[in-house]
């Protein structure tokens, strides 16, 4: 009788400690901390003759950081430009050299009028107001023609223009991708090529993230995704080892769609849960938290 009370009392402690244990759980889900990073690559083909990219400095939204050389860009919207000068230099001035026509037209017009009053009055024959009206006929179509073929070769020289115009802003957008710009502020993480390098389109340079805001990704079962929401708030811990803590204020920022296995590396409130849904903990950085740390979340 004695021996059945003790394993009782046995199992009795075993249980007060594992309630314990489940008290003093003070987190529903935990995971590492990761931040946006971003990845700059090259756009334009050239060496590196400017590069100011140092791992762990800071940088700033669209502050240039290198330089791709431009030597060969500038070379060709040297020989565009001029070819758009040679061009319109053979500009054609239409008044100038319709002039001459013009003119004959205007004579030729005017004696076929004063023959025509004389061939009215009877004091000329016919056949010469005919020949003066051939005569106007000929030279409106040679003016005609004139101006057709003038036309036309402005048209010409117009199109060289724009098509120059058009190289011109091909080559000016060529020069602006030589000119390396961080698309974002924040702290470079890695680089990926040094001054006097030569890059080519989609080489990655460097790799640049915002640490202010670091989000914390943790693993919920399906119980508890029923009581969270976007842009709920939440208790957030990073542990920096050896039982020092810190807390923050988190906001959830995304929620998976879908779950998956418990990774092996975190821990959830319900152990037993195979399968956990993935969310986003955006925390405001006090430059404490570090990329990969542990966390842990507590819902309020």
């Amino acid at each position: 009788m004695m021996k059945i009370i003790r394993l009782t009392a046995s199992a009795l402690i075993a249980l007060t400690v594992w309630a314990c244990n489940e008290q003093e759980k003070d987190f529903d889900a935990t995971g590492t901390f990761e931040a946006v990073e971003t990845t700059i690559c090259a756009q334009q083909t050239g060496n590196l003759i400017v590069w100011n990219v140092e791992e762990g400095g800071q940088v700033q939204r669209n502050t240039e950081v290198g330089l791709i050389d431009t030597t060969q860009i500038m070379l060709r919207m040297k020989q565009v430009m001029a070819g758009k000068r040679v061009a319109a230099a053979q500009n054609p001035d239409i008044p100038k050299q319709v002039a001459a026509l013009e003119e004959q037209l205007a004579k030729a017009q005017q004696e076929y009028r004063r023959y025509s009053e004389l061939v009215a009055d009877g004091a000329a024959p016919r056949k010469q107001m005919e020949d003066a009206q051939t005569q106007v006929q000929v030279l409106a179509k040679q003016l005609a023609a004139q101006r057709s073929l003038l036309n036309t070769q402005v048209s010409t020289i117009q199109a060289q223009q724009g098509e120059a115009d058009s190289q011109t802003g091909i080559l000016h957008n060529e020069l602006r991708k030589c000119h390396i710009l961080s698309p974002v502020t924040g702290t470079i993480l890695e680089k990926y090529a040094e001054l006097g390098e030569y890059a080519v389109p989609g080489k990655p340079l460097f790799k640049v993230a915002d640490l202010q805001v670091m989000f914390l990704r943790a693993y919920l079962t399906s119980l508890q995704l029923q009581y969270v929401r976007i842009g709920q708030k939440v208790k957030v811990m990073a542990d920096f080892g050896q039982g020092e803590r810190r807390h923050y204020e988190g906001t959830i920022t995304w929620i998976s769609g879908k779950s998956e296995f418990t990774p092996k590396t975190v821990l959830t409130n319900d152990e037993r849960a195979d399968l956990v849904y993935a969310v986003k903990v955006a925390v405001k950085n006090d430059g404490m938290i570090k990329m990969g740390m542990y966390g842990e979340m507590k819902l309020k």
